[in-house]
């Protein structure tokens, strides 16, 4: 990926290089998770998988189960699902570029996310509020929870 600061396969990000994982420099998170409306839960975590993944929690902050570094951002782009390759699937919820905001190392010095500067979520898969139970007041303060996936991209800047 040393090739270009600018990602090959997503081009509606501007710069950067990932951050730490799969590639030398970068961590590539494939997500199952579940929505409440419009709200994120944790992933569905997988007791199969192996190795350090961070987890996202609230609406904007991602902690990792490797070291407890985390990092929070917020919306900077959305490409609604359907409509380009790099978020293929009409009907899911949208795909986003998030821009981190700010970031905490580990209790033990861990800083596995705290050099994040973007986080991508591509290739989205169901999620999308319901067609029902959300249209009168009765509605307010129902939960209904819908499942997803992605792929989540953690960037940095180049350096």
């Amino acid at each position: 990926m040393g090739r270009s600061s600018r990602s090959q396969h997503h081009p509606w990000i501007a710069g950067g290089s990932r951050s730490a994982g799969r590639l030398r420099n970068g961590l590539h998170i494939f997500g199952e998770a579940v929505q409440i409306i419009t709200h994120f839960l944790s992933p569905v975590v997988n007791p199969n998988d192996i190795g350090p993944k961070p987890s996202r929690f609230g609406d904007v902050t991602w902690q990792s189960s490797f070291d407890s570094s985390r990092v929070w951002a917020q919306k900077q782009k959305f490409v609604t699902a359907g409509t380009e390759a790099s978020c293929p699937n009409s009907g899911a919820i949208d795909c986003l570029l998030l821009q981190v905001i700010g970031s905490d190392e580990g209790p033990a010095g861990g800083r596995l996310l705290t050099k994040t500067t973007f986080i991508q979520r591509l290739n989205t898969n169901g999620g999308s509020a319901p067609a029902t139970g959300c249209l009168v007041t009765g509605d307010v303060g129902k939960q209904v929870l819908v499942p997803y996936s992605a792929d989540y991209f953690f960037f940095r800047n180049d350096q």
